[in-house]
């Protein structure tokens, strides 16, 4: 039973798991809306357009979650704005916002010297994570999961039919724009504990599972809850034998009940379907 144990018997592992499930707990419940409403794409955009915004921040002296927090909603307003304003699609104005700050701050990184190690910021340094950081995690965590369990309803009408939600007098710019905040919010969480690049895995594994294994919203998010903080525990647990990192650890444990699910979800699964005809 040693091997049950034997992770926790070290202080940053322990921390390493605290942080993980103070990072499911906002990743699961906003998945579930940006995959009702179709926005993986702009959890993308988002999560690579904060880059030059911690470096910026880094530069200047200011904590880096108001530069990444800043440069998020850079990229989703001036996305909304391109795409209001133009015949361009939103999802190829996505691409190019995310893709061009993107790459602005990998220029600013290169040409700054900075004391960023550029693998913690897209692939996250969870066993680094000092009870500080756990504690800004926490906090903002909080922020969102209150705030998405105030105005539930209404997101959920939103993004089910954001036409029909105007039609019953919803306050439907005000929703969208603070779904974008809890998202570039959420994205900030994650910075040190799972990095840019896994951040998106996070946003959008736990609602597809759901999706596929549900027939309610309440389920769905419950669903996406316990697959976000068991893939997040058990994810961290088999990088400690495995010797692997463990944000990317995690994914593979998500992308793996995805795929069970995918094959195999009572109603929705494609073995179940063909089955069925």
């Amino acid at each position: 039973m040693n091997w049950l144990t034997d992770p926790l018997s070290f202080g940053f592992m322990r921390q390493a798991f605290i942080m993980a499930v103070l990072v499911a707990v906002p990743c699961a419940i906003l998945s579930c809306y940006l995959v009702l409403k179709g926005w993986a794409l702009m959890g993308d955009a988002v999560a690579h357009a904060v880059l030059p915004g911690v470096v910026l921040a880094y530069i200047t002296g200011l904590p880096l979650i108001l530069g990444a927090f800043g440069a998020g909603m850079v990229c989703a307003l001036a996305t909304g704005f391109i795409a209001e304003n133009s015949r361009v699609k939103r999802d190829t104005v996505m691409g190019v916002v995310f893709a061009g700050m993107f790459g602005a701050g990998l220029v600013l990184h290169t040409a700054i010297p900075t004391g960023i190690h550029l693998d913690h910021i897209l692939f996250g340094n969870i066993l680094g994570v000092s009870w500080r950081d756990i504690a800004e995690t926490g906090v903002i965590s909080a922020v969102v999961v209150v705030g998405l369990l105030i105005w539930r309803k209404d997101l959920l009408v939103h993004a089910f039919d954001a036409s029909h939600a105007s039609a019953l007098g919803l306050p439907t710019r005000w929703l969208h724009y603070g779904l974008l905040i809890g998202l570039s919010l959420t994205i900030v969480a994650t910075l040190k504990a799972a990095g840019l690049i896994i951040a998106i895995a996070f946003l959008i594994a736990p609602g597809a599972i759901a999706f596929l294994l549900t027939r309610t919203f309440r389920s769905m998010v419950l669903m996406a809850l316990a697959v976000a903080v068991g893939s997040s525990l058990s994810g961290v647990f088999a990088s400690f034998h495995l010797d692997s990192a463990p944000a990317p650890t995690i994914v593979v444990v998500m992308t793996a009940i995805f795929v069970l699910a995918f094959l195999f979800a009572p109603q929705r699964g494609l073995l179940v379907h063909r089955r069925g005809t």
